[in-house]
């Protein structure tokens, strides 16, 4: 299991599948820069304005592609959330 500090994304990936990670924020680092090609680790997605929320353990597939392994806790009764559209923060968590 990765954890580090500093590692957040911004994506627009909707529904239940996999999460693209779009691009690192400001004065952050990408999750490819510390993870490594398979490696677990836990993640939050924060849905923002729309209130979805998902925290788990995630793998990557490669440098942008964020699969959703385990769901652990979430605004849908802690089950996968099938996100809406619009703008989401994906960051490392503990």
């Amino acid at each position: 299991m990765i954890y580090a500090d500093r590692v957040k994304e911004s994506s627009t990936s909707t529904g239940l599948g996999n999460i693209i990670l779009a691009g690192t924020l400001t004065g952050f680092r990408t999750f490819a820069s510390i993870i490594s090609i398979g490696e677990s680790f836990y993640y939050c997605i924060d849905g923002g304005m729309s209130g979805e929320w998902e925290v788990g353990i995630g793998v990557l597939t490669d440098a942008t592609t964020l699969v959703r392994s385990s769901v652990l806790s979430s605004s849908n009764a802690d089950a996968a959330v099938s996100f809406s559209a619009g703008a989401k923060t994906v960051f490392v968590t503990i």
